[in-house]
């Protein structure tokens, strides 16, 4: 099932290229808003199905390309992001000690709206096209072996990082939580649907270009040690997100006007916009490009306010 808000947060299921409203289905759910009735249908989802199932092959829906698509989890209690996952298409002997950091719910946007580059003196902007998994029940220190009975649904995720902020050391606060800076969507799909999600290409494209091209078998950590480490720190709630990690060979600068394209197949496609006030750019490169060039550090920046000369 792929579940989603559009317009003024009305609750809907994806039906072909359709949306079914159930709002009322799951109106006596407890809730005081969009992102408390999500995460009161998640918790009990098991509850509600079989009526959402009924609604949805009795209704006809309206065409999904008519309404505005919101964002599928407006407000988490968690999004906990974990980094430098992935082995990097090989190019790492060993995976990075596991590791992860936790991003502001303020920071969410969905399909269709716009990241919004802050004036900070980061040496660059960038956005990490990520699997991201939604937790299903109260995940308090699960173990490896039944971690994946906590999984709900995966959707698309982008993690946007204002790089190299002063003073060094004081990173990813600063770097991650940023207002607009997790786009997510477009809608939630059940984890029945995903039988293997260390078996899913993940590609984001920027102007139409592919930017990022990366397989989540790649994965370092995967999936069930990732649910085992982070609630052994703390407990995830119904709702929250997890989100896997990238690649990052391919990540490259976000500038002004860019239109960003992020899809993992069975999870639709993401889109959002990067508006930048200051207008700077940076040269058209991925990391890797970089890379085979022979070039160290951060593409520079070339332009704007903050540019060196």
């Amino acid at each position: 099932m792929k579940i989603l808000f559009f317009d003024d947060f009305r609750l809907g299921v994806l039906k072909g290229d359709h949306v079914v409203d159930v709002s009322q289905v799951v109106k006596d759910i407890p809730h005081t808003g969009p992102h408390n009735l999500i995460s009161g249908l998640i918790e009990r989802f098991a509850d509600y199905r079989g009526a959402i199932e009924k609604a949805v092959a009795a209704g006809s829906g309206v065409p999904l390309k008519s309404v505005r698509i919101r964002p599928p989890l407006p407000k988490p209690v968690n999004i906990d992001c974990m980094a430098v996952n992935y082995m990097e298409d090989g190019t790492r002997k060993e995976p990075a000690p596991i590791n992860a950091f936790n991003k502001s719910p303020n920071s969410i946007i969905g399909n269709g709206d716009t990241m919004i580059l802050p004036d900070v003196p980061a040496p660059i902007f960038e956005g990490e096209a990520e699997l991201a998994l939604v937790i299903g029940k109260r995940a308090d220190n699960v173990p490896a072996a039944k971690a994946m009975e906590y999984i709900f649904g995966y959707l698309n995720f982008i993690d946007g990082s204002a790089r190299g902020l002063p003073p060094a050391g004081n990173t990813f606060y600063q770097m991650k939580s940023r207002a607009t800076f997790a786009p997510t969507g477009p809608f939630i799909v059940t984890a029945d649907e995903i039988p293997d999600p260390h078996n899913l290409q993940v590609r984001l494209w920027n102007n139409g270009v592919l930017m990022q091209n990366y397989h989540t078998s790649d994965m370092a950590h995967k999936i069930p040690r990732c649910i085992e480490w982070v609630s052994s720190i703390h407990p995830m709630e119904p709702g929250d997100i997890l989100a896997l990690g990238t690649n990052h060979r391919g990540l490259n600068p976000f500038q002004n006007g860019d239109a960003i394209e992020i899809e993992t197949e069975p999870l639709g496609r993401l889109h959002v916009k990067v508006r930048d006030d200051l207008k700077r750019t940076w040269a058209r490169e991925t990391r890797l490009q970089r890379q085979v060039k022979g070039l160290e550090g951060f593409t520079p920046q070339l332009t704007g306010k903050y540019a060196k000369a």
